[in-house]
């Protein structure tokens, strides 16, 4: 099993033509290692969500390959996709996106459910949401809970179908400050606990303390660290 998770390989992004061309992402290329909690960065508009819809296979690029643990995801076919980003990947949203009617411990066990490989899928998401500290929440309606509760609850269920990569968009940005460190160090915790990839959208780096590494999007482009220097792209 190789080291290297994720691959992006001079990835472009291209909205719109002639005088209404947008070049969301300008030749992007860095790689994730197996295990890494990884942070992408920027201000608004920077290419940052356009990236994670390139990773999480929501959108092709318009030239350059994503690969994800060893397959070249741009070569998949569109019924292929569904059942691979869903086997592969794991997802984190700002809201936890839990569907009301169903308990917390039916809204994790949905993406097995999906896949159909159901087999244990009980078992484990009761497992993980002991992890997650929801032992005692498992059976209420997902309406029930704290949004706190309910974002734990979300990260049990990105993890249940043992994603290579679980992607978070702005995780912590519907919560409060201190809900939100709580839901962080879980997060963390995790991505140690199982050697757990994590690329985590945010606008917000302090809140997230030390991390493994950092990319940061400025104008399409990608750049290692915090610090952008004017010129010099990242080619990790």
């Amino acid at each position: 099993m190789s080291d290297i998770v994720l691959e992006l390989k001079n990835v472009n992004r291209v909205f719109g033509q002639g005088d209404t061309k947008v070049q969301a992402l300008d030749n992007v290329t860095f790689s994730v290692k197996r295990g890494e909690f990884l942070l992408i960065v920027g201000s608004s508009g920077s290419g940052k969500s356009t990236l994670l819809n390139m990773i999480g296979l929501l959108d092709k690029p318009s030239s350059g390959q994503v690969f994800i643990d060893g397959t070249n995801t741009t070569k998949l076919s569109d019924n292929k996709i569904s059942a691979f980003r869903n086997s592969k990947l794991g997802f984190i949203f700002q809201f936890s996106n839990l569907l009301a009617d169903l308990t917390v411990l039916e809204n994790v066990m949905l993406p097995r459910n999906i896949q159909r490989t159901d087999q244990n899928a009980q078992k484990q998401a009761i497992e993980l949401l002991r992890s997650v500290g929801l032992e005692n929440q498992m059976h209420k309606r997902a309406n029930k809970v704290s949004g706190g509760q309910a974002q734990r609850a979300a990260i049990a269920r990105g993890l249940i179908n043992h994603p290579a990569i679980v992607l978070a968009d702005e995780p912590t940005g519907n919560l409060d400050s201190v809900t939100a460190e709580t839901v962080i160090q879980l997060m963390k915790s995790m991505a140690k606990k199982l050697n757990q990839t994590f690329v985590i959208v945010t606008h917000d780096r302090h809140q997230f303390g030390e991390v493994d590494r950092i990319i940061t999007i400025k104008d399409g482009r990608a750049f290692e660290g915090e610090d952008v220097p004017p010129k010099m792209e990242l080619t990790v």
